[in-house]
């Protein structure tokens, strides 16, 4: 598995590459997530994308769903980390 994490609003794996990506949209999760930051770039195989938000992380995971037909991967809301100190 990989691990994205969120760099202006380009999704990078953990590997570094940035090759092959998507459109992706990130539905759930807190309400005061910036708008921005919901569509993403992913690596087309990204299962995760881990989203840095006040002090933790956002969790969200690859739901295979579109939306109305178009070509963006939609990726839901599964949960929150905080950051260890």
């Amino acid at each position: 598995m990989t691990e994205g994490v969120q760099t202006t609003n380009t999704a990078v794996v953990a590997d570094g590459s940035s090759g092959h990506l998507v459109d992706a949209v990130l539905h759930g999760g807190p309400a005061d997530l910036p708008h921005e930051t919901r569509a993403q770039r992913v690596h087309r195989e990204e299962k995760k994308v881990k989203i840095p938000h006040y002090g933790g992380h956002e969790h969200f995971e690859r739901d295979g769903a579109t939306l109305d037909g178009r070509t963006e991967v939609v990726f839901r809301w599964i949960g929150r980390t905080r950051v260890a100190e």
